[in-house]
């Protein structure tokens, strides 16, 4: 791997929530060491608006984030790491990637698909970024250009099964 960002593509199946912020944490904590991408499977076609707005709020730049298929980044430059954050897409059979990219499974729960009171809602998008941030921010941590292929790809799947470090909060009856 040359001294080149780190090219990283994260997958869902409907690229409006977990993918897109994925694709916004990476960028930002990746400091230029990274270059994050997010696609679908089925995009929604447009950007959850709460996925916007938990950003916005948090300082990040959304001007240029938007769903988008998986089949935009055929024939983009090779990845070295393909991630799935939802457990739809990681049954799917993907695209086959050029240059072989390391990939790991990082499922988090679809905030998405949560319906009730906007507070449960809004419960639910911040639980997902959390749980995103906390393994952006432990894969970010790790000496990827002096780790064998072997043992970055046990670490990978590890960051993949990191349990949620925040209590679960009882939803309001």
């Amino acid at each position: 791997m040359s001294d080149s960002p780190y090219k990283v593509l994260f997958l869902c199946t409907g690229n409006s929530a977990r993918s897109i912020m994925a694709e916004a944490i990476l960028n930002k904590i990746g400091a230029g060491r990274f270059r994050a991408y997010s696609a679908g499977s089925h995009p929604k076609g447009k950007v959850h608006p709460q996925t916007l707005e938990l950003l916005q709020g948090l300082g990040y730049d959304t001007s240029t984030l938007r769903s988008k298929s998986w089949d935009e980044f055929a024939d983009a430059p090779q990845f070295e790491f393909i991630f799935t954050v939802c457990d739809n897409a990681a049954a799917e059979t993907c695209p086959v990637w050029p240059g072989h990219p390391m990939t790991a499974h990082w499922g988090v729960p679809d905030p998405a698909e949560v319906n009730g009171a906007p507070a449960v809602v809004a419960h639910a998008f911040n639980d997902a970024y959390r749980m995103l941030h906390q393994r952006i921010a432990t894969f970010t941590s790790l000496p990827l250009r002096s780790l064998d292929k072997l043992i970055l790809q046990k670490a990978l799947a590890d960051i993949g099964r990191m349990a949620d470090p925040a209590p679960k909060v009882a939803e309001p009856s």
